[in-house]
């Protein structure tokens, strides 16, 4: 019935817009991230569906002012304001995750991968990516994103980014120290054994709280 008087609107010239909701707006971020956030096959972007509310906002911050470099994000959120940007990260964080990336096929000799993200690296300072994003790897509110559902392209990617400071966050920055230790091989090892795992369930951050990170972390609470 909607259909129908949106279609004779159309066809007596009156004036037809689109609803004035906040899923409506955020409809602008499908394109890369889907639909609900839920992530597409572009391996360039990731889920953001479900992610800590805290985080999506920082990470929209950080686009605006620059703490973070990619051009078509910079330019989209320049004028953005603070209260917008949380409505959109409380909108994403609240969507379930309903589709994750396909889980790449695991290297049985990635030894060294699967010791990074359980144990660290000791002698590197390095410290076990499940110290900060939890045993389920499904991240802490409010700032700690999960790490499931990502390809390693993205996940390598991003860790360089936090190396060579084109990726920054609140002070300290642990990201940027962490992965200043890392060589580029551990980089690509621990990207690729964290693909290739299935996602935990269920998929929500844990609560602020329930465990603190071993180093200082501008990202904890």
């Amino acid at each position: 019935m909607v259909g129908i008087m949106v279609c004779a609107a159309a066809l007596s010239g009156e004036p037809t817009s689109a609803p004035d909701t906040l899923e409506a707006r955020a409809q602008g971020c499908s394109t890369c991230h889907g639909a609900h956030g839920e992530g597409t096959q572009d391996l360039n972007f990731p889920r953001i569906a479900g992610k800590p509310a805290g985080y999506l906002f920082n990470q929209l911050q950080n686009f605006r002012d620059g703490q973070r470099s990619y051009p078509p994000m910079n330019y989209l959120l320049a004028y953005t304001h603070d209260d917008y940007m949380a409505e959109l990260a409380g909108y994403f964080a609240a969507q379930p995750v309903k589709q994750q990336t396909a889980i790449e096929p695991s290297q049985a000799s990635n030894l060294v991968g699967e010791r990074l993200v359980h144990r660290g690296d000791p002698a590197a300072g390095v410290p076990a990516c499940v110290a900060c994003h939890g045993e389920r790897l499904t991240g802490i509110e409010p700032g700690i994103p999960g790490l499931i559902g990502l390809n390693s392209r993205y996940i390598a990617a991003q860790l360089v980014s936090w190396r060579v400071g084109t990726r920054q966050a609140k002070q300290p920055d642990c990201m940027h120290e962490i992965a200043g230790r890392l060589t580029e091989s551990q980089i690509h090892l621990a990207a690729a054994w964290l693909a290739a795992q299935p996602p935990a369930s269920p998929t929500a951050p844990a609560k602020a709280g329930t465990w603190k990170t071993p180093i200082p972390c501008g990202s904890e609470p």
